[in-house]
């Protein structure tokens, strides 16, 4: 196992690769089915996170319930530094993050959140500087509608498997997800194609054909 220096290096190495040459390299793996819903989106276009799933399931409530939020809490108080709270949530009726949340998961050094649901509390999350992806702004609570009923399990987000440990690569063009078994093979795989893309580009604007480019190298 890997220590804690070594990972956040081996984390640290991704912070160049967008998630587009990502998902690309996902697909040459085989892996065709690795993005979450392109409705989960950053709060701020500039916002990038990567970091190890902390996933975590929310479930639909109905009414007072005699523990507010489930769990909520004690996966907050779960998240170590570099992690990322990935949250499934049941039927999306209601924000899963917000201000507090935010505030408490950026003190221990979590990468970021992402919601499979909704957020509120805008203006003060961004305020905040840091990465959030959801399906957008709603203002409603989830106190009597949702709670927290697992975390740190495996997930499905969409069809999207999403086990604990796993890598998360947001930014501005969505979220993927890359399974721990073929790290290493996606980031090399990822890695030739941002140079091969780089290339293409300079011959592209040269003013080399783009059928040939293609023929060529395989990329547009």
């Amino acid at each position: 196992m890997p220590t804690a220096h070594e990972d956040a290096s081996s984390i640290t190495r991704w912070a160049h690769l967008n998630t587009a040459v990502i998902g690309d390299a996902l697909d040459a793996a085989g892996r065709y089915h690795q993005f979450l819903p392109a409705a989960v989106r950053p709060l701020a276009l500039h916002m990038r996170l990567v970091g190890r799933a902390m996933p975590v399931l929310i479930s639909d409530v109905f009414g007072t319930q005699r523990k507010p939020f489930g769990l909520l809490t004690e996966a907050l108080d779960e998240l170590q530094e570099g992690e990322v709270y990935i949250a499934r949530s049941g039927r999306v009726q209601c924000a899963a993050w917000g201000e507090i949340l935010t505030a408490a998961a950026k003190s221990r050094g979590a990468a970021g959140a992402v919601i499979d649901g909704y957020h509120r509390d805008t203006h003060r999350v961004l305020g905040q500087d840091w990465p959030v992806f959801s399906r957008g702004s709603y203002g409603q609570d989830a106190a009597v509608r949702a709670a927290v009923t697992d975390y740190r399990t495996p997930i499905e987000i969409s069809g999207v498997e999403v086990a604990p440990g796993d890598l998360v690569v947001g930014d501005a063009d969505g979220v993927v997800v890359v399974p721990q078994d073929v790290e290493q093979e996606i980031f090399e795989r990822a890695r030739q194609k941002l140079a091969t893309e780089a290339e293409v580009r300079v011959l592209v604007r040269e003013g080399t054909s783009t059928t040939t480019v293609f023929d060529r190298f395989g990329v547009l």
